[in-house]
Order: C-alpha cells, then structure tokens, then sequence
C-alpha cells in the first residue's frame, strides 16, 4: 500500500510539472504553437503556412493562430498552447511587455518559447531583426531613387506602424535615411498601415492631400501592396513613382517583375521556405532539449528587379 501511494503520488507530481513528457503525450511527436499578431498581412500568413508545412514534412504538429493585435487575446492563445501540451511556441508579440507574465507562465510548465521580432525576457531564444537598420535600408534604397529619377527632390510618404515598437524603430529608421541620404526629399505625409487593405486607404488619403507624392516607403508587404494597388487605381505606377519596403511578399515580387509601382522590398532572412527550414530547426533543437544563442539576428536582402528571379516562386 505504501509503495502504491508513492507512486500515485510521484504519478500527481510529473502531471502537475506538465513538462515531465510534452511530445504528444509520449508518440515522440513534437508538437508547435505559433500566434502572430494578423494573419491578414500576406507575410505572415505565408510565414505561418510554410512552418507547418515544414512541420508536418518532420512528422510534428502544428497550430497557428492570430491575436489581431489583442494582447488579452495573444495570453489566452498562449495559455491555450500550454494546456493542449505543446512543446514549443512560437511568439510573435501584439505588446511585448503585456504578454511576458504569459511567456513566463508557459516557460515554468516545461514549454520552449521562440520569440519572433521582439527581446523578449521570458523566452529560450529570441529570432531578432535590427529594425532600425532594416527601415533605414528601405529608406537608403527610396533615396537612391530620388537621387537617379528626381535629382534629389521629391515628395515623399511613409506608411508606418507605431503601435508596436519595433515597427516604430523601422520607420525611424526610414525617416532618419530619407532626411540624412536625401536631404532635398520632402516627407509630407506619415500614416499608419499594416495590411492591404489600409495601405489602399491610407495612400488614396494621401494622393488627395498630396497628389505629388513620387515615392513611399512602407515598413511592411501589407502597406506596400495596398499602396501599389492604389498607385494603380490613381493611374501613377509610371516609372518616377517607387514604392520601396519590408517583406519581399509574392504579391510585392509579381509587382516587382511586372514594373508596377514596387521598386525594392528587402526580403529577411530569404523566401517562405528559407524562413521555415531555419525556424523549424530552432523548434527540433529546443524540443530535443538542445541549448541556442539567446539572441540570433536575421540577414537583410533588398529584392529588386535585378535579383528578383533568385526569390520568386509562381
């Protein structure tokens, strides 16, 4: 009797801890939760389907899900991950510092945290970008073509993100290129977007205002599609207008190719497949108990018209 207690209650303890088995409940299966912030910006849906594509081609298991930039609903998402046994999550934070309690919770049950884009305190590994670099790349790129199209001169409008902070680093750094390698540029317009939708909104906004605008800079692939459909709509994607931005997604290359409005996006890291095979060999590492760098910063490629066939896909 007392040997069979002992073990009931070592039984209670290894199910309290959670993390005393959390590969599919002993199958060896590794099992993935991914939450980004919208799966209505094209970067990141293709980012999520590739990893579970990559997943399932490894034999694990794996879920995405969007918050829509709700940090209340991004901690349930991660709680959620936790109760359903997953071994890694992967983080793509709404608000950094509102979902680290969640991180930090998930982290003590035994779960590995990836976090994507942002310094996160309570997670294995971070996957970083220097973001202020990558947005003065962009702008570096937009002022090379003012320089050659527009003799240093032009109106210029960025298409920003604020509300997170590492997307206020990339427009800073946007801005701060534009003012130091283009001094003669004039932005006259800055305005929030983060997917297509609002990249068309926001640029048929601008045009009103400002109908002279030659360039825009985007810190992302969903403003920079909307505003080159915008482009198009308004009859301005002729060789002096140039769209230059983040993310080198499909829709973005094709514009690329076909010499619509996109002149550069700088792709990070490589395609979808590149993105996937790296971040799911974190994933294999961290599940197999492996140790990673804290921090590891992704390359940064600008994609233009003379490089475009190296990255795309039909």
């Amino acid at each position: 009797m007392k040997n069979k207690i002992i073990g009931m209650v070592a039984g209670i303890a290894c199910l309290s801890l959670v993390g005393c088995d959390r590969s599919g409940g002993g199958d060896g299966q590794v099992k993935v939760g991914m939450t980004v912030q919208d799966l209505s910006n094209p970067t990141w849906s293709g980012y999520c389907q590739a990893i579970q594509k990559e997943a399932i081609a490894n034999g694990a298991k794996m879920s995405y899900v969007a918050c829509e930039s709700n940090v209340s609903k991004q901690m349930e998402q991660i709680e959620n991950f936790v109760a359903r046994g997953m071994d890694v999550i992967i983080v793509h934070p709404a608000d950094p510092a509102g979902i680290e309690s969640a991180c930090k919770e998930a982290m003590e049950r035994g779960v590995k945290i990836i976090a994507w884009d942002d310094d996160l305190e309570n997670a294995d590994m971070r996957w970083l970008i220097d973001n202020h670099d990558l947005g003065y790349q962009v702008g570096k790129e937009a002022a090379e073509f003012i320089k050659k199209v527009h003799g240093g001169k032009a109106e210029v409008a960025i298409l920003n993100y604020p509300q997170l902070p590492v997307l206020l680093a990339r427009g800073n750094g946007i801005r701060d290129a534009i003012t130091e390698l283009a001094p003669g540029a004039k932005i006259v317009a800055e305005t929030s977007a983060i997917n297509p939708d609002e990249g068309i909104t926001k640029m048929e906004t601008i045009f009103q205002s400002n109908p002279n605008v030659k360039v825009v800079c985007c810190i992302g692939g969903g403003g920079s599609v909307g505003a080159n459909e915008a482009a198009k709509a308004a009859g301005k994607d002729a060789p002096d207008f140039g769209v230059f931005a983040v993310d080198a997604t499909k829709p973005e290359l094709d514009a690329i190719k076909n010499g619509e409005a996109v002149k550069m996006s700088v792709i990070v890291t490589g395609t979808d497949e590149d993105v996937a095979s790296t971040v799911y060999g974190f994933v294999a590492k961290l599940a197999a108990g492996e140790e990673l760098p804290a921090r590891v910063y992704r390359e940064l490629i600008p994609v233009t018209i003379d490089n475009v066939d190296q990255y795309y896909k039909k």
